[in-house]
């Protein structure tokens, strides 16, 4: 529960970032477009990066990179490798070898999917961006326009003893 309401509280800060809309939904796209990125290891560097290089907000950028966690990091790598393979037309089940685990060995393994993965993530980081920014933008200014009619309802009468 607490949980819960710590992430109710961040969501709220960043809805009520004191700048245009707009840049708060190209912040959360851009990190949707990191989430996908096929630089593993990279993220959180790549966050700090753009939100220093584009002078966005942290917090809304940090929001979108991290649609890729431990509970979504497996389906987005096979998303990741299964559209790259799909545009390059390539059909074949990816096989690994176990017998080796040095790093050229497993260097071999992985160097065939790379292409695809990179593919895959570059365009899975493009249409994650392009459908997150309207998105981010809608409901952005929605909760804006909804939180300034309540904030201009009148208050109740004040009730001072004495």
């Amino acid at each position: 529960m607490a949980h819960d309401r710590s992430f109710r509280t961040l969501l709220r800060q960043i809805l009520h970032l004191q700048e245009p809309p707009h840049r708060t939904a190209l912040a959360f796209a851009l990190g949707v477009f990191i989430a996908f990125c096929p630089a593993y290891g990279f993220h959180m560097i790549l966050v700090g990066l753009f939100t220093w290089l584009f002078r966005l907000n942290f917090l809304a950028l940090l929001a979108g990179a991290l649609i890729n966690n431990p509970w979504t990091l497996v389906p987005i790598l096979g998303a990741t490798y299964w559209s790259g393979a799909l545009l390059l037309g390539r059909t074949e089940v990816p096989t690994f070898d176990w017998q080796d685990l040095s790093f050229a060995g497993l260097y071999q393994e992985v160097l065939p999917y790379a292409g695809p993965f990179a593919l895959g993530g570059l365009v899975l980081s493009l249409i994650g961006a392009l459908l997150a920014y309207p998105t981010a933008y809608y409901f952005i200014t929605k909760y804006r326009r909804t939180g300034e009619t309540s904030q201009a309802s009148p208050l109740p009468p004040h009730n001072s003893v004495g």
